[in-house]
């Protein structure tokens, strides 16, 4: 479900960014919307991407809004069909949507959590990389940023099939960043260590004020999309400077 509209000025660098609603994702659509790109903002609630929608300060006609539940299959072909049928272009993707449950250990989980978080976390973000990557084929260059997780490094209990489809996503990208390269598109992991957002439940063990806070992730992001043209950081790793789980 989407907006329909007069597609905006060509000039215009266009970004698309899942997982906009809140969080990360709304950080680094604030970051691209400053840069002076327009945006198509994709995630399930409505209210939150009107919220970041405002706060970027841009027109609807420079701010696509896309309900989507990315676990369905259809899901990434309808979101780049919709983006390029207003827009006609793409220049950065950014793969920010995930999920996890609470921490369960692999045989108590439930086979639908299995399958959505391998959907939303792995495969999703390939297929919109793969759309991403033919129309930027044919533009002459872009820029994939996935959104991972240090979880894929440091495998923690109760998260193994998480970590494996972050681990997965970073393979995917250093992979597919040597098959793109001569079509002139970047290809990025941000890696991120604990972030202050909603997906973490608040607890005792965590002292919040030492985790990453999603600006800085977007922080990140940003020195991909502005990295020169002969270079590409393919790989970017945040941690915490205190670690969030030690401080208390």
């Amino acid at each position: 479900m989407s907006e329909r509209g007069a597609p905006p000025a060509a000039e215009k660098r266009v970004a698309l960014v899942t997982g906009a609603g809140r969080g990360i994702g709304r950080a680094i659509a604030l970051e691209l919307a400053a840069s002076d790109f327009s945006l198509c903002l994709v995630a399930r609630t409505r209210d939150q991407l009107e919220e970041t929608r405002a706060l970027t300060g841009l027109p609807k006609e420079r701010s696509l809004i896309v309900l989507a539940d990315l676990a369905t299959e259809d899901a990434p072909d309808c979101v780049m069909q919709t983006l390029l049928d207003c827009y006609g272009r793409i220049d950065v993707l950014v793969n920010n949507a995930g999920w996890a449950p609470p921490r369960t250990s692999t045989i108590k989980m439930r086979a639908e959590d299995l399958d959505r978080i391998l959907a939303l976390n792995l495969r999703a973000p390939i297929a919109l990389a793969r759309l991403a990557a033919l129309k930027m084929t044919e533009q002459g260059g872009g820029t994939i940023i996935n959104i991972a997780s240090s979880a894929a490094r440091k495998t923690p209990a109760g998260e193994a099939v998480y970590a494996a489809a972050k681990a997965g996503l970073i393979a995917f990208t250093r992979a597919a960043f040597q098959e793109l390269r001569p079509n002139g598109i970047k290809l990025s992991a941000i890696v991120p260590g604990l972030v202050d957002t909603s997906l973490i439940p608040h607890n005792k063990r965590l002292d919040r004020a030492m985790m990453l806070s999603p600006a800085e992730v977007a922080d990140a992001v940003m020195q991909v999309v502005n990295s020169p043209a002969h270079a590409c950081p393919v790989e970017i790793t945040l941690e915490p400077q205190f670690d969030p789980e030690r401080s208390r």
